[in-house]
């Protein structure tokens, strides 16, 4: 049985049983598409169904777009690794745990060694403190919302571990610094733009092209309400908020306030995978997809390169990806990898929170594709 009809299979399965409520899954090798498949529903009440160019909030799948654009401005010397976040952001200065200000730099931020993170705490915070991570809605732009950082110190010294953070938001804070302008200029002149993202934005291009959001929920999953809280203050718990992408006083969310294609997501990725093209320079391109932390360990059983999670350990990861391979997702219900050595990029785009992302479907789509 080929991959592309064991994930065909897949797909339906899920949609059937109602796991998944609508999806776009690509599977590209050597650069060309052996599965393209829609199935479900962009909006399940109404009957709408899933088209190749629907668009999903993309939530952290907008890093890996915002750290490429950070990656081309520094092939065009706008930007150094070692440049520190202070001096093109002067209100951003968090301390380290001793009371010190932190030196943080674009590398630590691109790698999540900045001593940041997504503690749940930040959002639980009285009113003048609390901050939102990057999904909940807000009218605050970035620096009234993250300078409430300063009197917070950092989880540990930059450089010294890891920790999956908002440091992409702040990223985006430096870019649009640096661009003179929104963040989104930025990302569409240096990358949406020259690869052709037409709609990985921080606004929805097409409102009539936007998959409602569902809510995992015990039976069937249900249409997110507005706002969502989900997981818990002890362990991993976020706002939601759907209707943030149509609200222009929040910021843009570098970490998580994009939405778009799953070609667009496809486009970015296999940009990467074959070398660059004509966006990075080839050993740019090379980095991105490389370890970057060195012995740090990220996830167990991972790495961390410049835009996602490098498997060095697949019992330790859990996981039917090989070693060498990349991936990550976005918490709305997204997931995608590479796999360099079998020249695989897979996405798959799902308007299903949390399930499509960190729930049992990402592995059963892997498993799916390596026959496991």
């Amino acid at each position: 049985m080929t991959i592309a009809t064991r994930v065909n299979d897949l797909i339906d399965r899920v949609i059937e049983e109602e796991r998944i409520t609508g999806a776009v899954v690509l599977v590209y090798q050597d650069g060309q598409p052996i599965l393209e498949k829609t199935a479900g529903f962009v909006d399940r009440e109404a009957g709408v169904p899933v088209q190749r160019n629907t668009i999903f909030r993309y939530a952290s799948i907008s890093k890996p777009i915002v750290a490429v654009t950070a990656l081309v401005m520094i092939d065009k010397g706008l930007l150094s690794l070692d440049d520190r976040v202070v001096d093109h952001l002067p209100w951003f200065r968090p301390k380290t745990p001793d009371g010190r200000e932190a030196t943080i730099t674009i590398r630590h931020l691109l790698t999540h060694t900045s001593g940041l993170t997504y503690d749940p705490a930040l959002e639980l915070l009285p009113e003048g403190q609390r901050m939102t991570l990057g999904l909940g809605n807000t009218d605050f732009s970035l620096e009234e919302n993250f300078s409430r950082h300063n009197g917070i110190p950092l989880a540990f010294e930059p450089g010294s571990r890891w920790a999956y953070s908002f440091a992409t938001d702040i990223l985006g804070g430096v870019i649009a610094a640096v661009h003179c302008g929104t963040l989104e200029a930025a990302v569409v002149h240096h990358v949406a733009g020259p690869l052709g993202m037409a709609d990985a934005r921080f606004h929805v291009t097409d409102a009539k092209r936007l998959a409602v959001a569902y809510a995992d929920h015990p039976g069937r999953p249900v249409r997110m309400p507005d706002p969502w809280v989900s997981g818990d203050e002890e362990r991993w718990r976020t706002v939601f908020s759907p209707s943030r992408i149509f609200n222009p006083k929040a910021f843009q969310s570098g970490g998580a306030g994009m939405v778009g294609t799953a070609g667009d997501v496809m486009r970015l990725l296999e940009m990467l995978r074959s070398g660059g093209a004509s966006l990075l320079k080839p050993e740019t391109a090379k980095a991105a997809l490389s370890n970057q932390i060195g012995d740090i360990e990220g996830e167990p059983g991972y790495r961390f390169t410049f835009v996602g999670g490098l498997v060095v350990d697949p019992v330790a990861a859990m996981t039917s990806l090989p070693n060498g391979a990349i991936q990550w997702g976005g918490v709305y219900g997204n997931t995608w990898f590479i796999d360099p050595a079998e020249r695989l990029t897979v996405v798959s785009l799902t308007n299903n929170a949390l399930e499509g992302c960190t729930g049992a479907y990402p592995e059963m789509l892997r498993a799916a594709v390596y026959d496991r």
